[in-house]
C-alpha cells in the first residue's frame, strides 16, 4: 500500500464551493490537466447558472443543470465522433471495388 501512495499523487480541485482531493498517477501530467480543465469547465457552468438562477433555483437545481449542461455537450461531441455510418460506406465501396477488378 505504502508503495501505490508513492505512485500516486493527490491534487486538489476547487469545484463550486468545494474542495475535492484527486489521487492520480505521479508523473502524468496530462492526466492532471484534464482534471483542472474539467474542474475550471464545471465551475465556469456553475458560475453561468448561478448568475442566471441565483434567486429563482436552489443550488441543487443549479448543480444538476449544471450536470445536465455538460452532459450534453459530451454527448454531442461523442455523437460527432461516430465513425459507424463512415464504416459501413467505406466496406460497401471496398467490396464493389474488390467486385469490379475481379471482373477485369
Amino acid at each position: 500500500m505504502a508503495e501505490e501512495n508513492k505512485e500516486k499523487l493527490t491534487i486538489r480541485l476547487n469545484l463550486h464551493d468545494t474542495m475535492l482531493s484527486v489521487r492520480i498517477p505521479r508523473g502524468d501530467q496530462t492526466e492532471e490537466e484534464y482534471y483542472r480543465k474539467s474542474a475550471k469547465l464545471i465551475n465556469e457552468v456553475v458560475n453561468s447558472y448561478s448568475a442566471h438562477y441565483k434567486d429563482v433555483k436552489s443550488d441543487k437545481e443549479i448543480l444538476y443543470m449544471s450536470l445536465v449542461d455538460i452532459a450534453m455537450r459530451y454527448e454531442k461531441l461523442r455523437g460527432q465522433n461516430d465513425t459507424a455510418p463512415y464504416n459501413a460506406v467505406l466496406s460497401q465501396l471496398t467490396s464493389e471495388i474488390e467486385e469490379v477488378l475481379r471482373k477485369e
